[in-house]
C-alpha cells in the first residue's frame, strides 16, 4: 500500500497527515501536499503528522530534510508530530531530534 497525504490549513498552521508507507514511491504526493499547504496565504508553520505512518525509510528521511531546508529558507516553523513505534526509532537513530521538533 502507498501513502496518503491529507492537508489541512488552520490560520497560520498547515498540517499534513500522512498514512501508510513513507518511502520513495510517496515522493510526489508528499511534495505536492506540502507545496500546496505552503502556498496558502499567511501560513507560517507546518506540522507533519506521522501518526498513520507504518513504515519509513531513508528516502523519506531525505524528503524530510529537503522540506526542512525549504522551511528554513522561508522562515517557517516545522514540527514532526505523533512520532511513535518504529517510525520514532528510525527518527531517533537518524538523530532527527537535533534537526526537528519531535512529539
Amino acid at each position: 500500500m502507498g501513502m496518503t497525504v491529507k492537508t489541512r490549513v488552520t490560520g497560520e498552521k498547515a498540517q499534513l497527515s500522512l498514512s501508510g508507507r513513507f518511502d520513495f514511491t510517496a515522493h510526489r504526493e508528499f511534495r505536492q501536499g506540502y507545496e500546496s499547504a505552503l502556498k496558502q496565504p499567511g501560513v507560517t508553520g507546518l506540522e507533519i503528522d506521522l501518526g498513520g505512518v507504518d513504515y519509513i525509510d531513508s528516502s523519506a528521511l531525505g524528503m524530510l530534510l529537503l522540506l526542512r531546508e525549504n522551511a528554513e529558507r522561508d522562515s517557517l516553523r516545522l514540527a514532526l508530530t505523533n512520532c511513535t513505534g518504529s517510525v520514532r526509532r528510525v527518527l531517533d537513530i537518524a538523530n532527527f531530534g537535533q534537526l526537528f521538533t519531535l512529539s
